[in-house]
């Protein structure tokens, strides 16, 4: 059995440890933890591990955010990996910094790179662990503050609360969805 495992951010230098690139931070926190390094492959940076018997298979698209179905969709198929064995990682404004929960569906509200998964797949029936940045801008300014780095205090309580997010999708994998829904949403 195998599962896509799919941290959504911006490639380049200049969006490193910014809120928009939890997904990617997540993504290399997993692939250390299993011992795999990313390659470079079609429209994604690529690792692959093994976990309790499963393949797993990391991406982190090189499409930026806004293109970010592109590369799942290419990659869920590439791989033939059904959709329920997918989990995607993508920051989440209404979501407290350092929350996680993780959804079987739902839309992609004023997320541009869920926008195009769903428009990519046409439907909107996918697991997501969303990860909360907070909504701490004045309005208008909701692009700079997805855009911009980490404060000291946010990374900090990220660095405490990465391991959670991987024994989430250790859950994901080993136990399914509900389960994981069950035990980690409301902590």
């Amino acid at each position: 059995m195998k599962y896509l495992i799919v941290g959504m951010g911006n490639i380049g230098d200049e969006y490193t440890n910014t809120r928009h690139n939890i997904g990617f931070i997540i993504a290399d926190a997993l692939a250390r933890d299993f011992g795999v390094k990313f390659t470079t492959d079609r429209l994604a940076s690529r690792a692959e591990a093994r976990f309790r018997g499963k393949t797993v298979v990391i991406i982190k698209p090189t499409t930026y955010m806004n293109l970010s179905g592109k590369a799942y969709r290419y990659w869920l198929t590439m791989e033939n990996i059904q959709i329920e064995n997918s989990l995607v990682i993508v920051d989440d404004l209404d979501l407290d910094p350092g929350i996680f929960r993780l959804k079987t569906k739902g839309s992609g509200g004023s997320h541009n790179g869920l926008n195009n998964i769903i428009e990519m797949l046409e439907h909107n029936n996918f697991p997501r662990l969303r990860v909360g940045i907070g909504n701490n801008f004045a309005k208008g300014f909701q692009v700079d503050y997805v855009l911009g780095r980490f404060t000291r205090d946010e990374e900090k309580l990220f660095l405490e609360r990465i391991p959670v997010a991987i024994e989430m999708i250790k859950s994901f994998i080993a136990a399914g969805s509900t389960n994981t829904m069950n035990t980690f949403n409301n902590k």
